[in-house]
């Protein structure tokens, strides 16, 4: 059974750090893009990060550039998104998306994605 599972939710203050993992099972993630998402209480999801397993080329968006950092395992076949100086504004439902075009593009259509994962929540609150 193919699938992805995050982890590394939680709360953290403003200004701190947490670090997402999103672990594919079921598949391999070396030719497909993993992609980072989050969704806000009342608010559209947002594409946040991307990274091409084939060519490590790596997208952010710019409410996040500068502050997150995405990465791979190839032999824990895991993605992690590292997120640092975060923001009350960062809060949401984490969820993490594979598609195998393998492309370090985001794109609003859900059904461009093979995989989703449930999601994780990130809450940033003092």
């Amino acid at each position: 059974q193919m699938q992805l599972v995050e982890s590394g939710g939680g709360l953290v203050q403003p200004g701190g750090s947490l670090r997402l993992s999103c672990v594919a099972s079921g598949f391999t993630m070396d030719s497909y893009s993993i992609h980072w998402f989050r969704q806000a209480p009342g608010k559209e999801r947002e594409g946040v990060s991307c990274i091409s397993l084939r060519d490590g080329s790596t997208y952010y968006a710019d409410s996040v550039k500068g502050r997150f950092h995405i990465s791979s395992d190839s032999a824990k076949n895991t993605v992690y998104l590292q997120m640092n100086s975060l923001k009350p504004e960062d809060t949401g439902v984490y969820l993490c998306a594979a598609d195998s075009y393998g492309v370090p593009v985001m794109k609003d259509d859900k059904n461009w994605y093979d995989y989703w994962g449930k999601g994780k929540k990130v809450n940033v609150s003092s």
